[in-house]
């Protein structure tokens, strides 16, 4: 198994890159939420890598966090759902934005992803909910938007319920469970906040999505 790949970017293709390590060329695959964030040709760049082996088909697949590699490997794990059709959807969506699409059952933002229609949309939900945390997914998200310092594990469960229920309330309104924890996601909730506090910020931060 190759965990990463740590080495010189070569060249950055339509549906993934090459990096040199060691002397070796790694061709590996990469879906278009990762090839947007890679640095330039010439840096150095790690690759967190899944080894696809079947008798007719080998293939690396590489992310740029462990955790959007976890993500593919729980989508390959839905039936009906290759390598290609994980990276095909992880091309449409952001890791980040499945997670919330998941977990707020938005088969409207899954079902964007080519050859995923809604029924495919229901059942992945259906598959990966129980596998996937609205904690941590929130953690992800606050991570990226904070560059990385993730928040504290221990949050209360009182701000976690705001959270759940602030996401109920926006998508009541109408729009996708992706908007709505993304929205959710951005404000930053003290112990003394109210909902509708939260919802008040929330919808401040949908004019600018």
């Amino acid at each position: 198994m190759i965990a990463y790949v740590k080495g010189e970017l070569i060249l950055v293709a339509e549906d993934g890159v090459i990096v040199e390590a060691s002397g070796l060329g790694y061709d590996i695959k990469m879906p278009l939420s990762s090839l947007s964030n890679l640095p330039r040709i010439g840096n150095i760049v790690t690759i967190y890598t899944y080894l696809y082996v079947r008798e007719d088909n080998v293939g690396l697949f590489g992310f740029l966090t462990r955790e959007d590699l976890n993500i593919f490997k729980l989508l390959i794990t839905v039936n009906g759902i290759g390598p290609k059709g994980a990276l095909g959807i992880l091309s449409s969506i952001t890791p980040d934005d499945l997670r919330f699409a998941v977990l707020s059952e938005d088969t409207k933002t899954i079902a964007k992803a080519p050859g995923i229609g809604a029924k495919t949309a229901g059942k992945l939900i259906i598959e990966l909910k129980d596998k996937l945390k609205l904690s941590d997914a929130f953690e992800e998200r606050l991570a990226k938007n904070l560059g990385g310092d993730l928040p504290n594990k221990n949050e209360g469960n009182a701000i976690y319920e705001i959270r759940k229920e602030g996401i109920e309330a926006l998508t009541a309104l109408g729009y996708s469970g992706a908007e709505a924890a993304k929205a959710i996601g951005a404000v930053e909730i003290k112990e003394d906040m109210t909902v509708e506090d939260v919802l008040k910020l929330s919808l401040k931060n949908l004019n600018f999505l």
